[in-house]
């Protein structure tokens, strides 16, 4: 049964019951011997994969967990005289770690999970290493609520929740939500790699079970063999990991170096056909076809092309938004989403992608940062702070809010804190906190990873295909992968003028030197067409219609312009609108 879990932390049982039934909670919950107040539940027909309750060792949980490494946990388990009993479930394998072992039991698992205890007289709340999966929390009334539903909190009457326009400001900025923070007022995301412990008294406390952490040797190798290898054998093992056991694999494919060389990978380490995918926008258009059917052909995979028309985008652009939990500003969601489909279609329950690449090993993106850096005059009047500059290389609505917002949502705005905070604290070499890094390369990275890996990529594969029943899985996301990144010299990362080069030469001999040697474009998505044209008209009535002014978010004479296609060519109107319209979409979505 596909559902998505919830749990609650009230003064008596029954307080606790009635919120999780006002949440759409499946029957009674379990309660736990001694902690009155505590229930958990599944939320049926929600596209997810919670299991539940679990108790023991007089705790009880409810999770959305997948591991990778189950021998290890087990061993763990073993050398503690506490072997678990045969079959034992993922979400209870994880607890019965947690229980025994604390934070360095979750600390040693891989995978995509959320866990929910019901410890004592407390509700702890766990998430993975680099958020593969999502989970939410809120008090209201002297009750502590949590959920993989955002859309279950929002219909928790006792929250009363309603737009946050700073998180809309945020979204504007980033195109997703960089951190804690959730378009609902009172809402918040659990942050990756923690463990947040909710007490019955409304406060709370927090652990850090995974942080990526540099440790590069000094001085730097002259021969990068060494850094070579050891990375290909984590790649391998990553992928092998994640290969469904009795069944073809499916990968999506695009034609860039990081799905290309999963695509290898798996087709050198599965033992059964490896069946690939790839999106196209149409003859006409620009596109990858050429690499992605090379790799193909390589490889000997079973490959198919999946045609998406702008037409088919207009119908389904509101049906994708809904599905997420947080707007996600991609032109790619509904092609993502349709190819789930396509991939379930297939009789596949796993599909694998190359995502993870660009921000664990250094993709293009971090070049305005460092050429920035290179010629920064500190003190100088055009002079600005990382934290600004990172903000404004994004490129999005940033810089447009003055013209974009209306007056009454910037004067609400006043007081609201900086949007610098979501990610200077990674930006800088001082201190000696969690974040800090020495060099500017790891910065930028970690920064990417913790804001744009865990709060778009991952929860976008994650909603997405979950929605159609099929579990996204990202190997370059894994965790041991993620640490050699972070203790791999910088340089071995950005060799000369060769992104990735690390990356590419552990794979060098998987693939043409064709596809590892080309240099990246990226899906080249034909946003601007699309909104001039099959999306014309629904840009017109959501944006500029009665429901959308009401709300007051957004000056009509600027969308107007944006939507006749105004400057769009230096102020990329087309990609601002779009992510105007992809959070008009959700909005109805939650119906806020």
């Amino acid at each position: 049964m596909a559902a998505r879990m919830c749990a609650c932390l009230a003064t008596t049982t029954g307080q606790a019951r009635a919120h999780l039934d006002a949440m759409g909670a499946l029957g009674p919950g379990h309660v736990p011997a001694g902690v009155p107040g505590g229930e958990l539940s599944l939320l049926p027909g929600e596209p997810g994969r919670a299991e539940g309750p679990f108790t023991v060792y007089g705790r009880t949980a409810v999770g959305e967990v997948t591991l990778h490494n189950r021998p290890v946990l087990l061993a763990a388990l073993a050398e503690r005289d506490a072997p678990p009993p045969p079959g034992c479930p993922d979400g209870e394998l994880l607890l019965r770690c947690w229980a025994l072992l604390g934070d360095s039991g979750v600390a040693l698992a891989e995978g995509m999970f959320v866990l929910a205890v019901l410890d004592g007289e407390d509700l702890v709340l766990i998430r993975d290493h680099v958020g593969a999966r999502t989970l939410f929390y809120a008090r209201a009334g002297g009750v502590w609520a949590a959920s993989t539903s955002l859309r279950a909190l929002r219909r928790w009457p006792a929250l009363g929740t309603s737009m946050n326009l700073s998180a809309v400001r945020s979204f504007l900025t980033f195109a997703y939500l960089p951190g804690e923070e959730t378009l609902l007022t009172g809402v918040r995301e659990l942050l990756p790699g923690r463990v947040l412990r909710l007490h019955r008294d409304g406060t709370s406390s927090q652990t850090v079970h995974w942080e990526p952490r540099e440790r590069v040797e000094e001085p730097v190798p002259e021969d990068p063999a060494g850094h070579v290898l050891a990375l290909r054998a984590l790649l391998e093992q990553a992928t092998a990991s994640r290969l469904p056991a009795a069944e073809p694999a499916a990968v999506l494919l695009s034609g860039g170096i990081d799905s290309s060389l999963v695509t290898a990978l798996a087709a050198k380490l599965h033992s059964h056909p490896v069946h690939t995918w790839s999106i196209s926008f149409g003859d006409d258009l620009p596109n990858e076809l050429g690499y992605s059917g090379l790799v193909a052909a390589h490889c000997h995979t079973r490959h198919r092309v999946l045609t998406v028309s702008g037409e088919a985008v207009a119908a389904r652009l509101a049906e994708a938004a809904a599905l997420l939990d947080s707007p996600v500003g991609d032109p790619l969601t509904v092609p993502n989403l349709m190819l789930a489909e396509a991939v379930a279609a297939d009789g596949a329950t796993v599909v694998l992608n190359g995502e993870g690449g660009d921000p664990v090993f250094g993709g293009p993106k971090n070049l305005p940062m460092l050429v920035q850096e290179m010629h920064r005059t500190p003190g100088a009047p055009w002079d600005e702070d990382r934290a600004t500059a990172y903000l404004r290389s994004y490129r999005k609505c940033w810089t447009d809010l003055p013209q974009l917002l209306t007056a009454p949502a910037l004067d609400a705005l006043r007081d609201a804190p900086p949007l610098e905070r979501h990610v200077a604290p990674y930006l800088t070499a001082d201190g000696a906190g969690p974040y800090r890094m020495v060099h500017l390369l790891n910065q930028l990275l970690h920064c990417n990873l913790r804001t744009k890996g865990a709060h778009h990529i991952l929860t976008k594969v994650e909603r997405l295909t979950s929605s159609q029943g099929v579990e996204g899985r990202s190997p370059l996301f894994d965790r041991s992968v993620v640490d050699h990144a972070f203790a791999t010299p910088p340089s071995f990362k950005l060799r000369g003028t060769a992104e990735k080069w690390i990356l590419k030469e552990a794979v060098r001999d998987l693939l043409p030197d064709t596809v590892v040697d080309r240099p990246k474009s990226g899906m080249r998505v034909p946003v601007q067409q699309w909104l001039t044209g099959p999306l014309r008209e629904l840009g017109q009535d959501l944006l500029l219609g009665p429901r959308s002014r009401q709300r007051g978010l957004f000056r009509p004479e600027t969308v107007r312009a944006w939507l006749r296609g105004e400057g769009a060519l230096l102020p990329r109107q087309g990609g601002k609108l779009w992510l105007v319209l992809t959070l008009e979409l959700w909005l109805r979505s939650y119906d806020v």
